[in-house]
């Protein structure tokens, strides 16, 4: 008899962890119901009942739901840039694009940049720099110019740097 109750609870909580209502595929507010987001679980509320720490992982290394890429990464990668003006920014995609900027000091340079976020884990190789330069010319028009690869280097690691502090502020109570 113990055996039979074990095997019937086993089976029922695998049921209700997958439980669909094929009859309701949107949520009130229009959304999608089978959006993992919104979690389909009879058990556990939003997302479930994780048995095998499977969702832990993955907010421990600050890759949430709403957004496409490493949220410390992207916050940092914000933070670090935010002195130029944004042109386009994708969280999902994990691209951010910024418009020509010229510093004060030298208004006869400018400087755009792309940054790439590659991961959804906290890793070196998941950000990635793409920096132009240009100058003023005599004629009026902007010539590119090279970029010193130690200056891309250099930005990518302060964003590294700023997204460390951010994990670690969030991991301290």
């Amino acid at each position: 008899f113990a055996a039979a109750a074990i095997a019937l609870s086993i089976t029922l909580l695998a049921v209700g962890c997958q439980y669909q209502d094929a009859n309701q595929e949107y949520i009130e507010d229009g959304r999608q119901r089978d959006n993992p987001q919104y979690g389909t679980s009879i058990l556990g509320g939003d997302g479930g009942i994780d048995l095998f720490g499977g969702g832990s992982e993955e907010s421990a290394a600050g890759g949430g739901v709403g957004i496409g890429v490493n949220s410390y990464l992207w916050r940092a990668s914000l933070d670090t840039i935010s002195f130029m003006p944004l042109s386009s920014a994708d969280p999902f995609g994990g691209v951010i694009i910024t418009d020509w900027y010229a510093p004060p000091e030298t208004p006869d340079e400018r400087f755009k940049m792309t940054v790439y976020i590659l991961d959804r884990t906290l890793r070196a190789d998941g950000v990635k720099v793409a920096l132009f330069r240009q100058q003023h010319s005599s004629g009026g028009g902007w010539i590119d110019s090279p970029i010193d690869p130690a200056t891309v280097t250099s930005l990518e690691n302060k964003i590294l740097e700023r997204a460390r502090q951010m994990r670690k502020g969030a991991a301290s109570p």
